[in-house]
């Protein structure tokens, strides 16, 4: 069962990073606007191209199990700094301080499932173990 479940933590903690890329993809003027609002001012194209290109590649290598550790981290550069820019409860007005430290713990767990992925691999459901399986069987014949 823990390969089973190896395999549904994945697809699902891909999912947030690939709804959050194709989001920004198609609200790109939108998010830049909301990167101004945060006090993000340098290079935003870049930026915002970059965390797309980390969100899609990333989710892609948790979601096929190719190189997990790799994409667990890009995650990680991308997950982090957003969390402590856009939920900054301590910096949040009272009347929003209480949701946004709910928003900041939540994605300090989805960090926590990111650190556990690179800690403990892709499992046995993966791409990365089927093209192992794959090359054993050819040498062996």
């Amino acid at each position: 069962m823990k390969n089973v479940y190896d395999l549904l933590g994945r697809i699902l903690v891909s999912l947030i990073f690939i709804f959050e890329a194709v989001d920004s993809i198609a609200y790109f003027k939108q998010t830049k606007l909301t990167m101004t609002e945060y006090g993000i001012h340098w290079r935003q194209d870049l930026l915002l191209v970059g965390a797309i290109i980390f969100l899609i590649l990333g989710g892609l290598l948790l979601l096929t199990g190719y190189r997990i550790k790799l994409g667990a981290f890009l995650l990680l550069l991308y997950w982090i700094p957003v969390t402590f820019i856009v939920h900054s409860f301590w910096n949040a007005p009272q009347e929003v301080q209480r949701v946004q430290s709910i928003y900041f713990m939540k994605n300090l767990g989805i960090a926590g499932a990111l650190f556990l992925m690179i800690a403990n691999g892709s499992g046995k459901f993966s791409i990365k173990r089927l093209m192992i399986v794959m090359r054993i069987r050819k040498d062996e014949t």
